[in-house]
């Protein structure tokens, strides 16, 4: 049986998704408090493991579950366009599986079952007979607690020596695990013709495109309204105007978006979820300030 080239398991792979849950990881961790100069060890396998590892992994699987949609939106995939043959597919998602739990027991407890919820929540979303991405609302919810939530509270933990983060940071995760529920509507404006004819009830096909795109773009906006509530209350006020910014960019490119969401879904993504992300870090720093 012929072999994968090394391109085209990058592509499987897809080191651009990589970038949200190792940047929540870097948060999670500065919002600790604890003092960074001897953890760079510890930080830099967490965000090995969070994105090159366990986000790297829920990319393998989804597109070996979802070959057959992907041969009607994405036919130039690895696996449905041949350059990914036969079970290869199948077999770089396990090896990625145990080779992810192997670098998270670098990690103590604490992040080696870490490691094994958002392995189990990539598998989940992904294969059947669970597979939560065939529900828009539980499939982006899995998503958003796995990319950043867990991710975060990860960072927070394993850099406290494994101790259950504060509530404060608990609750920045949340509110960024919702709002990263928004993130994850984005991308299936892309592939509302193949979930349709393949039963995948996405957000866009269950709600409609335009109920979806604004649906989506309050999801995003709301915890983040949320947020820079929780840092007035800190006495954060120089942090709180940042995000506020950050929100106004935001909107102005969700009015750009909600006007044609198909063929603006990505430009959302790629000019829109930065600044979203920004106000993360801006409160990560925040709370670590109050944390010294």
């Amino acid at each position: 049986m012929s072999r994968p080239s090394f391109s085209a398991v990058a592509e499987l792979l897809k080191p651009i998704t990589w970038f949200p849950p190792m940047w929540a990881f870097a948060c999670g961790a500065i919002s600790s408090g604890v003092a960074t100069e001897d953890q760079w060890p510890i930080i830099i396998t967490g965000i090995v493991l969070a994105g090159p590892m366990v986000c790297a992994t829920s990319q393998a699987v989804n597109d070996w579950f979802d070959r057959h949609v992907d041969a009607i939106n994405e036919p130039q995939r690895p696996i449905p366009s041949g350059r990914m043959p036969g079970y290869w597919g199948l077999y770089i998602a396990i090896l990625w599986t145990g080779l992810s739990l192997l670098v998270a027991t670098a990690l103590g407890t604490w992040g080696f079952r870490a490691a094994v919820v958002g392995l189990v929540l990539a598998w989940a979303y992904s294969a059947p007979p669970i597979r939560l991405k065939e529900n828009g609302w539980l499939g982006n919810a899995a998503c958003g607690l796995s990319y950043e939530g867990l991710a975060w509270v990860t960072g927070a933990a394993v850099m406290m020596g494994g101790a259950m983060p504060d509530s404060r940071s608990l609750l920045l995760a949340l509110l960024y695990s919702i709002a990263a529920h928004g993130i994850m509507t984005l991308n299936d404006f892309k592939a509302v013709e193949g979930d349709r004819q393949m039963g995948v009830r996405s957000l866009p096909v269950m709600l409609g495109i335009d109920s979806a795109a604004r649906t989506a773009c309050r999801v995003m906006i709301i915890p983040q309204l949320a947020v820079i509530a929780m840092l007035f209350s800190w006495n954060k006020v120089v942090p709180a105007l940042v995000v506020i910014m950050l929100v106004l960019g935001q909107l102005q490119l969700m009015q750009y978006f909600v006007a044609s969401p198909i063929e603006r879904a990505i430009k959302l993504s790629a000019f829109g979820v930065p600044l979203l992300v920004a106000g993360m870090m801006v409160s990560a720093f925040a709370l670590r300030s109050l944390m010294g």
